[in-house]
């Protein structure tokens, strides 16, 4: 997949989570951040005490998130991707 900021926003379940995913691509928000040449991996620091814990394969790209969220990608996951981007 090429990463990009047009092909990052069309994985976007919706315009909010798109919203609030470039919301996150603050680096303070990120205490851990690590990639490879499959994967993405980092931790978002959100409203609770734990930071969420976010991977992405690149090869899908498929995602996987700690949070709460129903929305597939999470705004944590489309964030990262950004980040990277």
């Amino acid at each position: 997949m090429d990463l990009t900021l047009d092909a990052v926003s069309q994985l976007s379940p919706d315009e909010a989570s798109l919203k609030a995913a470039k919301g996150l691509v603050v680096p303070a928000k990120w205490p851990l951040l690590g990639s490879d040449a499959a994967a993405l991996w980092g931790e978002c620091q959100g409203s609770g005490s734990k930071p969420y814990q976010v991977q992405v394969d690149k090869s899908g790209p498929a995602f996987k998130c700690s949070c709460p969220s129903r929305k597939f990608p999470c705004k944590h996951g489309l964030a990262l991707l950004l980040l990277h981007c």
